[in-house]
């Protein structure tokens, strides 16, 4: 099995950080626009679709808001993955915070193609609410 982690600080309060990274129905576009190009949710599970094309479906496993991680299954789509499971969890660091995605993935050859689309995922990510961290709030 594949273990993959990319870690990456963001200039931005952890609760605001945690409010998209936690919305399992839509975060995928508040967090990565341009990256993913489209989301729909049903209950438990979604299906995102990113800009190279590629669709996943995944199921919801846990939110756990004191720990500020969820947790999701790739269950289908364009990559089939015998067995998956991925965590994004917020963590409190200095005046912003660090995100910290995990993913387990079998088989072992999914892993190099899952890790760069983490690694370019979690640079959009902090670009994306970081601009939104210094922009102003409407009246």
């Amino acid at each position: 099995m594949a273990l993959l982690r990319t870690e990456i600080s963001i200039a931005a309060a952890t609760a605001d950080v945690w409010d998209v990274i936690g919305d399992f129905a839509a975060g995928p576009l508040r967090m990565a626009p341009g990256f993913v190009v489209g989301c729909e949710a049903d209950g438990n599970l979604r299906v995102v679709t990113f800009a190279d094309g590629v669709v996943v479906h995944e199921r919801l496993v846990a939110v756990d808001d004191d720990e500020r991680c969820v947790t999701y299954s790739v269950v289908g789509g364009s990559v089939r993955p015998d067995r998956d499971t991925a965590r994004m969890q917020v963590v409190p660091e200095g005046s912003g915070c660090r995100f910290v995605w995990t993913h387990d993935v079998r088989p072992d050859e999914l892993g190099p193609g899952f890790q760069a689309a983490m690694d370019r995922g979690a640079e959009v990510v902090r670009r994306t609410l970081e601009a939104a961290a210094c922009s102003p709030t409407p009246p």
